[in-house]
């Protein structure tokens, strides 16, 4: 069987974004008024942004392999693989999502139909903050899968079977750094009364992060980035070209949890090959963040690209040391 090209890094992108909602000035109605993200009181603006080139942006591939849906500046877009418009071949950019919440992380279902996504809109109970939301490519419609306004969520991925969903949910304690555990919830959410979760992991201490959660192809396995730099602390000098991040895999059958990678220059946001052999992931490497791949049959390790976007695995990262990617099928 062919191997899978590895994933799409979305470096560029022509569009023409629009913020605020309106020109006029809102009316503030009263102190008890509830706070809504997508209506906020007090003046708003329009602002015209011609953008060239996105930062820090998350991106996936379809199952179909034709299309890839990324995130800029709190919006979430589609577009062909194969690139935008042209005159001799018109290909639109398709937005999906628009207002004034912060939408992120978009990852296709396993059937294509729906995107899983982080979004910081007022949901249900009229509660904001990030949590985990789906869109039906079909028809538009957003089902909101979890209901938290203090431990909020984010980096949802899908299980293979298109059933479930995992995501990283926030704790903190005195200080407001936290951690993070690995959580699961019923795709159903709050439609199907299914927004307690399950916690996968548990938090170490109450200042080492645990991100970046993805599921094996044959969702045996959970693969995610934790902090394992020393002490139970954070720390603010830590050595980037030593070990801070590493990526560990836990078997869903036996419950059992291995530290895969580890070693110099970290190891962060785990992405495996559509066959399940390979696993990409992000190292720092002569202070620069390189695209590495783990072949998880033999353990070989090599390099494909010393001059990606640079990690964030010496900061507080509370959204992921790196931005989703994604193979193609």
């Amino acid at each position: 069987m062919a191997r899978s090209s590895l994933f799409l890094r979305c470096s560029a992108c022509a569009l023409l974004l629009t913020f605020g909602t309106s020109a006029q000035e809102t009316q503030v109605t009263s102190e008890s008024s509830i706070w809504d993200v997508n209506h906020p009181e007090g003046p708003t603006f329009d602002q015209i942004i011609d953008t060239r080139e996105g930062t820090w942006m998350n991106v996936d591939v379809s199952p179909d392999g034709k299309s890839i849906a990324f995130d800029l500046l709190g919006d979430l877009y589609m577009m062909p693989i194969e690139g935008a418009s042209t005159e001799a071949k018109p290909n639109p950019v398709i937005q999906l999502t628009s207002g004034m919440a912060w939408d992120m992380q978009p990852r296709f279902s396993p059937d294509g139909k729906s995107i899983a996504f982080t979004s910081d809109r007022t949901g249900d109970q009229k509660k904001g903050g990030d949590n985990i939301w789906t869109l039906n490519l079909d028809t538009g419609d957003l089902t909101q899968i979890t209901q938290e306004s203090f431990r909020l969520l984010n980096n949802p991925a899908w299980s293979p079977d298109g059933n479930y969903l995992v995501a990283r949910k926030h704790f903190t304690s005195r200080r407001s750094l936290g951690t993070g555990e690995i959580w699961m919830y019923h795709k159903s959410g709050i439609k199907g009364g299914a927004t307690s979760g399950v916690a996968l992991t548990r938090k170490t201490n109450e200042q080492k992060d645990i991100n970046e959660p993805v599921f094996s192809p044959d969702g045996r396995y959970l693969y995610f980035s934790e902090d394992a730099s020393p002490g139970n602390t954070f720390e603010y000098d830590k050595d980037s070209n030593g070990q801070i991040y590493v990526i560990h895999r836990l078997d869903l059958e036996k419950g059992e949890r291995e530290t895969l990678i580890q070693g110099p220059g970290g190891a962060c946001r785990p992405t495996p090959s559509p066959d399940g052999q390979t696993l990409a992931f992000i190292r720092r490497l002569d202070g620069r963040s390189a695209l590495h791949l783990y072949d998880l049959n033999s353990g070989a390790i090599s390099i494909l690209d010393r001059d990606m976007e640079r990690d964030m695995q010496e900061t507080w990262a509370i959204h992921g040391v790196y931005p989703a990617m994604a193979w193609t099928p």
